[in-house]
């Protein structure tokens, strides 16, 4: 196989990412928007070992689950990945993918609910968030290409509400009518960075990211938001440092109140503009339902990760008492006002902090609590997951929006993951040894919160291991029948010996050795997490960098997945 050979393939699956999977003569080749049974044209257009990328060329025979996506640029965006797949299909994958990840990344091989369904396939979204560029002399405003900082310009998209087409409209009428540029990261030129649209039951808040404090011409992008949205809030954001992180620290409200009220399920809440609140609604109520019932009344629940404090104060609502953890102040200020306007205050505690450093002090006053994990794409801190296997806490509800760091945790866990000397995690089946972990999965129900994305959103309800016997084995070493050689003790043991580590630092002399060109751990550990690859955390890590990095070019994606290929990781 040579680059720009043009070859004739049947996918045979999809990848983690919803590209098609090709096996072709002993190498993996990897085709965006083809799908499982299709036989196409394909050009290659990059091949190092045996992994290898291409394109389309033409679909010879299309898949019966192919459809027509929605999207004008659904190839180019890179906010969705599987518009040319039907529902249903979509369902299949993400069961699959829950059910793979776990086998593959955490060593657990359990039964996996079919993945609940959306009863919205598009407008389902109640939060827009659009990047505003510069491209020559003319402003752009749309979404990232996947991978990238690149804007493709968009004029409405399916899965969010109709109001989004009429916002991006009203936006770029604005600009021009005001002479306001929008923002470029490479020279830090341009006025405006982001708009963020958080929507609840006809309810907004608008947040604009600026570089300046005071933006001429507001009062009439307020008049033409007042035709879009019957009642919202309007915020400025103040942002001028060169960083990723979308908004700066310093709101302005603009117009209404700054938050929205609803009730849902009995529990009267409020948001504001960096609360955490799903964005599919039916899903939300769907899949926090299902959690609720895994406690019971006279539980106590710790909530970790709580948001805003909705799911904390329907706990504190079912149950003896419940405590939320969060550590953004403004969510920590809105679970405060759910408690007050619920009359919650004699079983709803809210505490304001990282769930490594409060959680540890809430067990030893609640030691039979049940734990709920709701973390952020990049899993539960290592810290925590080592705090409740030393404690004997009864059930853990999980939520997880990230397969991969979902099968790492659960593998901690059960015990299917090994932490070596290191900090690295193998697989207790390469070790030969069986789980010993403290907890033991009852089940893993996916629901759909991300219909058309390459995202799934799941529930894990473990339980604690309570040993009822133990049994006593002798093993007799020797030569005789019956009994082990010391011969065959050896054997086993280089057999099952852990491969010799690969380090980054061996990674990145390879690729430049091979290519002629550097890349930073951070690309590499990038690459990894998005194929669902295990990771640990560094113990020099820190939350959020000072001057983020940018994302690794094509380029150093595709030198690193072949490095990856050359070592065994895929």
């Amino acid at each position: 196989m040579e680059k720009n050979e043009k070859l004739v393939v049947t996918c045979s699956a999809l990848g983690t990412q919803g590209e098609g999977v090709v096996r072709h003569e002993g190498t993996t080749l990897f085709v965006p928007y083809l799908l499982p049974g299709e036989r196409a044209e394909v050009k290659v257009l990059k091949v190092k070992g045996n992994v290898a990328y291409a394109k389309i060329e033409e679909i010879l025979t299309p898949a019966e689950e192919r459809v027509r996506p929605r999207c004008a640029v659904f190839a180019q965006c890179g906010g969705c990945q599987l518009q040319h797949l039907k529902y249903r299909a979509q369902l299949k994958f993400k069961t699959t993918l829950v059910k793979d990840s776990l086998r593959k990344i955490g060593g657990i091989d359990v039964p996996v609910a079919p993945c609940e369904r959306s009863e919205k396939e598009y407008a389902y979204r109640n939060k827009l968030q659009l990047p505003i560029g510069r491209r020559g002399e003319e402003n752009v405003i749309g979404f990232y290409a996947e991978r990238s900082h690149r804007i493709v310009p968009t004029d409405a998209c399916p899965i969010h509400p109709d109001w989004s087409e009429k916002l991006i409209a009203a936006l770029a009428r604005f600009m021009e009518k005001c002479g306001l540029d929008g923002y470029d990261e490479e020279t830090g030129e341009g006025q405006l960075r982001h708009i963020v649209v958080r929507e609840l039951r006809g309810k907004y808040i608008v947040t604009l990211v600026a570089t300046v404090r005071e933006i001429r011409g507001i009062d009439y992008f307020l008049f033409l938001l007042d035709e879009i949205f019957p009642a919202y809030s309007f915020y400025l954001n103040f942002n001028d440092k060169k960083t990723n992180v979308v908004f700066g620290e310093e709101f302005t409200l603009i117009k209404g109140k700054g938050f929205y009220e609803c009730t849902e399920g009995g529990i009267a809440y409020e948001a504001g503009p960096q609360t955490f609140v799903q964005v599919n609604e039916n899903v939300r109520g769907k899949l926090y339902d299902r959690a609720l019932a895994f406690a019971d009344e006279s539980d106590t629940v710790i909530d970790c990760y709580a948001g805003g404090g909705l799911l904390t104060a329907k706990f504190a609502k079912k149950c003896k008492k419940a405590y939320g953890i969060e550590i953004v102040p403004e969510a920590h200020d809105c679970a405060e006002a759910v408690k007050a306007r619920n009359e919650l205050a004699d079983n709803m505690e809210n505490l304001c902090g990282k769930v490594e450093e409060l959680l540890g002090g809430v067990l030893e006053r609640e030691k039979d609590a049940v734990i709920v994990l709701d973390p952020p794409r990049a899993g539960v801190a290592r810290s925590v997951l080592k705090l409740l296997l030393q404690t004997q806490v009864k059930k853990i509800v999980m939520i997880s929006c990230d397969p991969a760091t979902l099968a790492r945790d659960l593998g901690i866990l059960t015990g299917a993951l090994i932490e070596t000397e290191t900090g690295e995690l193998v697989k207790a089946s390469a070790l030969g040894v069986q789980p010993d972990g403290k907890y033991a999965i009852q089940t893993v129900e996916p629901f759909d919160m991300f219909p058309q994305t390459k995202h799934v959103e799941t529930l894990v309800l473990l339980s604690h291991k309570e040993p009822d016997s133990h049994i006593n084995v002798t093993v007799e070493f020797g030569e005789r029948e019956g009994q082990i050689s010391l011969e065959e003790i050896e054997k086993r043991a280089e057999a099952r010996k852990p491969k010799e580590k690969v380090t980054y630092k061996m990674m990145q002399q390879y690729i430049e050795e091979n290519y002629g060109f550097k890349v930073h751990t951070a690309y590499i550990a990038e690459v990894k997490r998005s194929l669902g690859l295990p990771m640990y955390d560094a113990p020099n890590a820190v939350e959020e960098l000072k001057h983020p990095r940018p994302h690794p070019t094509e380029r150093m994606v595709a030198a690193i997945k072949e490095t990856l290929a050359h070592f065994d990781f895929i």
